[in-house]
C-alpha cells in the first residue's frame, strides 16, 4: 500500500481540526458593539436617514408624474403639450434633487463607515500595546495583522453597504406601499402578500451563510500568516531547500480558502435569483389585475392607463429594495464575522493594571531582591520555582548556564514583560508590581540577541528610546559603539534609509546600532543578552571596553555564552533548569569544581585558568 502524500495527511489533518470545532453563530453582542462605535457620529446617521426619505419621496413622485403625462396623450393629434412640457420640468427638477440629496447620503455614510473603520483600528492598535506578552506569543501575528487589515475592510464593505442601500431600501418600500394604497388598495394587497415570500428566502439562506463567511475569514487570517513567516523567513526557508514544503503548505490552504469562498460566494448568491423570481412574479401579478380593472369600467375603484403605468412602476420600485435588503443581509454575515474576530482581539486580556499606590518615579534603583519566585510558561510545566536571590546597587552580574534554564525568562520577569506567578521581586524594597511599567523599563536599558529595527533612518533608529536627542548626541553614541565607522560608508552616512529589520545590513550592524541606541540613553541599569554574539572579536573586545565604562556605578545584567565576556563580573550566576544553582565570582566557581568548572573547561580546554 503506497503511503499518503505531504498534501493528502495536511488535507486530513485540517479536515480534522474544522470538524472538532462547531460552527458559531454571529455573537449576539456584536451587532450592538458596531452599532455602540456609531454614537459618535449620531448627526450624521440622522442626516443620511433624512435623505434618504427625501431622495426616496422625490423618486416615488416621478412615476405619478409620468402617468399624469400619459394620460395626457388621449389619442393620435389630441395631446396637450403645454401639460406635458410642465410635468416634464417638474421631473426634470425632480431627478436633478434626487441626484444631489442621494450624492449627500453617500457622503454622509462614507463618513460614518470609514470613521468607524478607523476608530476600530485604533482601538485594537491601542489594546494591542497592552496584551501581555503570554497573548502575542500564543497568537500568530499574520492572524492578528489580517484581522485589523482585511477583516476590518470586509466589515467596512458590508457597513458601507448597509448604510447606502439599507435606508433608502427601507424608505422605499414604506414610501411605495403609501403611493400604491391612494392609487389602488386592492392591487396593493396583491403585492403585499406575495412579497414577503422573498424575505423567507432571504432568511433562510443568510442563516447558512454567517459561518461560511466566519470559516473564510479564519482561513484568511492563516494564509496572511503562513505567508509572513515564508516571507520573513526566506533565507531559512531557502537554506533548507524547503521551498516546495512551504509551497505545499500554502496550496493546501489557498485551496481551503477557495472552497470555502465558493460556498460562501455561492449560498450568498442564491438570494437575487430566487428573490428576482418572486419579484417578477409580483409585477406580472400587479399588470395582470391591474389590466382587468382598466378593462372594467364598473369597478369600484377605477384605474387609468396612466395610473396602471404609475402602479407598475411602484410595483417594481417596492420588489427592487426586498432584494437590495436581501444582498445586504448577506453581506452583513461576512461584516458580522469579520467584526467579531475583530472584537476578539479587542477582548484579549490586558496586562494587570499598575497598582494605585505606584508612586511615579524618575527611575528605579536600590538593591534588587528575589524572594521566593515562582514563574512557568503554562501551569503544567514549573519552570523557575523558589527563587531567591540578592543583588546588590552597582553590581555587575552574569548569568549562564544551557539553553532553556531560565536565564531570558529571569530577565522578562525583571522587565515585566511577564509577571511572577508567585513570590515577589523588589527594586530598592519595592515589589516591582507598585512600580510602573512604563517608569521601570524605562530606567532599564536592554540589548537582545534579536536585533529589532524599524523603517526609517540610521540616525531615527538609534535616537528610538531618546526621540529628543541631538545629531552630535547620536554620533558620539555611534563612535561609542564602535558603529560610527560603518555608518559613515552608507550611502546617506546617518541619514541612509533601511528597510524593515535593517533591510541589507548584516547581523552584527545591526547589533551595532542596537548597542548605540542604550550608549545614546544610558539608563540606570542594564541588560545585555547575548549583545555582542553577532559581532567580530576584534570589534567586541572594543564594545566591552565600552560596556565597562557605561556599567561603572549602573546595576548590570548579562547574559552570556561565551564565559570569557564575563570573567570580571561581580556575581556569576550558574542556572539549570529554571534554578540557580552557583553563583559567586570566577575564581570561586572554579574553586568549587562545579557546574561552571565544567562549562568554562568546555568552552577552553586548551587554555590554562
Amino acid at each position: 500500500m503506497s503511503k499518503p502524500s505531504f498534501e493528502q495527511k495536511q488535507s486530513k489533518k485540517i479536515a480534522r481540526s474544522a470538524a472538532k470545532k462547531p460552527a458559531k453563530k454571529a455573537p449576539r453582542g456584536t451587532l450592538k458593539r458596531v452599532l455602540g462605535y456609531l454614537r459618535g457620529y449620531r448627526f450624521y446617521l440622522i442626516l443620511s436617514l433624512l435623505l434618504a426619505i427625501s431622495s426616496v419621496a422625490l423618486t416615488l413622485w416621478i412615476p405619478i408624474l409620468v402617468g399624469e403625462a400619459i394620460d395626457h396623450i388621449v389619442a393620435p393629434g389630441a395631446v396637450n403639450f403645454t401639460a406635458i412640457r410642465s410635468i416634464f420640468s417638474k421631473a426634470v427638477i425632480a431627478i436633478l434633487l434626487t441626484a444631489i440629496l442621494q450624492w449627500l447620503m453617500n457622503v454622509c455614510n462614507n463618513k460614518m463607515t470609514y470613521g468607524v473603520a478607523k476608530n476600530i483600528r485604533n482601538d485594537a492598535f491601542r489594546h494591542l500595546q497592552k496584551v501581555p506578552f503570554s497573548y502575542l506569543d500564543s497568537h500568530k501575528i499574520g492572524d492578528v495583522v489580517s484581522r485589523l487589515i482585511s477583516d476590518v475592510d470586509q466589515f467596512t464593505d458590508g457597513l458601507l453597504l448597509g448604510f447606502t442601500q439599507l435606508f433608502t431600501g427601507i424608505a422605499t418600500i414604506v414610501g411605495t406601499l403609501i403611493f400604491m394604497l391612494t392609487v389602488h388598495p386592492g392591487i396593493t394587497l396583491v403585492v403585499v402578500l406575495i412579497t414577503p415570500l422573498s424575505l423567507f428566502v432571504a432568511s433562510f439562506i443568510a442563516k447558512r451563510t454567517y459561518k461560511m463567511f466566519k470559516l473564510q475569514s479564519e482561513i484568511r487570517g492563516k494564509q496572511t500568516a503562513l505567508m509572513e513567516e515564508a516571507i520573513g523567513s526566506h533565507k531559512v526557508v531557502a537554506a533548507f531547500s524547503q521551498e516546495q514544503n512551504v509551497l505545499d503548505d500554502f496550496n493546501i490552504i489557498n485551496k481551503k480558502l477557495q472552497k470555502a469562498s465558493l460556498r460562501a460566494t455561492f449560498f450568498s448568491s442564491l438570494v437575487n435569483p430566487t428573490t428576482r423570481f418572486v419579484y417578477s412574479t409580483v409585477y406580472a401579478g400587479v399588470a395582470l389585475v391591474g389590466a382587468l380593472v382598466v378593462m372594467n369600467p364598473t369597478a369600484a375603484i377605477p384605474l387609468s392607463i396612466g395610473g396602471l403605468s404609475a402602479f407598475l412602476s411602484y410595483a417594481n420600485q417596492y420588489t427592487k429594495p426586498f432584494n437590495e435588503i436581501s444582498g445586504v443581509i448577506t453581506e452583513l454575515q461576512g461584516s458580522l464575522a469579520c467584526a467579531a474576530r475583530i472584537f476578539e482581539v479587542l477582548d484579549a486580556p490586558t496586562e494587570q493594571i499598575d497598582s494605585e499606590k505606584t508612586e511615579d518615579k524618575s527611575h528605579a534603583s536600590g538593591c534588587i531582591v528575589f524572594e521566593n519566585v515562582n514563574f512557568s510558561y503554562s501551569p503544567e510545566k514549573p519552570l523557575i520555582q523558589n527563587l531567591n536571590l540578592k543583588i546588590e546597587e552597582g553590581m555587575h552580574v552574569a548569568i549562564v548556564g544551557p539553553t532553556g534554564c531560565g536565564k531570558t525568562t529571569l530577565i522578562n520577569l525583571l522587565m515585566r514583560f511577564y509577571d511572577v506567578t508567585g513570590g515577589a521581586i523588589k527594586i530598592g524594597g519595592k515589589d516591582v508590581r507598585e512600580i510602573p511599567r512604563h517608569e521601570l523599563r524605562r530606567s532599564i536599558g536592554m540589548v537582545l540577541q534579536d536585533t529589532w529595527l524599524k523603517s526609517g533612518t540610521v540616525a531615527e533608529n538609534i535616537s528610538f528610546g531618546t526621540p529628543h536627542a541631538t545629531r552630535e548626541q547620536i554620533v558620539e553614541a555611534a563612535k561609542a559603539a564602535h558603529a560610527h565607522s560603518f555608518i559613515k560608508k552608507l550611502p546617506q552616512g546617518y541619514d541612509t534609509k533601511i528597510g524593515e529589520d535593517g533591510g541589507s545590513l548584516s547581523q552584527g550592524q545591526k547589533q551595532l546600532l542596537c548597542i548605540s541606541r542604550l550608549m545614546l540613553s544610558t539608563p540606570p541599569m542594564l541588560i545585555l543578552d547575548e549583545a555582542t554574539s553577532s559581532i567580530d572579536t576584534r570589534t567586541e573586545h572594543r564594545i566591552q571596553r565600552a560596556f565597562a565604562a557605561l556599567m561603572r556605578g549602573r546595576t548590570s545584567f548579562v547574559v552570556a555564552h561565551r564565559l570569557s565576556t564575563i570573567k570580571e563580573s561581580d556575581l556569576i550566576l550558574v542556572m539549570k533548569d529554571g534554578q540557580v544553582i552557583e553563583q559567586g565570582n570566577h575564581e570561586t566557581l572554579l574553586a568549587q569544581k562545579g557546574f561552571y568548572h565544567t562549562l568554562y573547561h568546555s568552552q577552553f580546554a586548551h587554555t590554562d585558568e
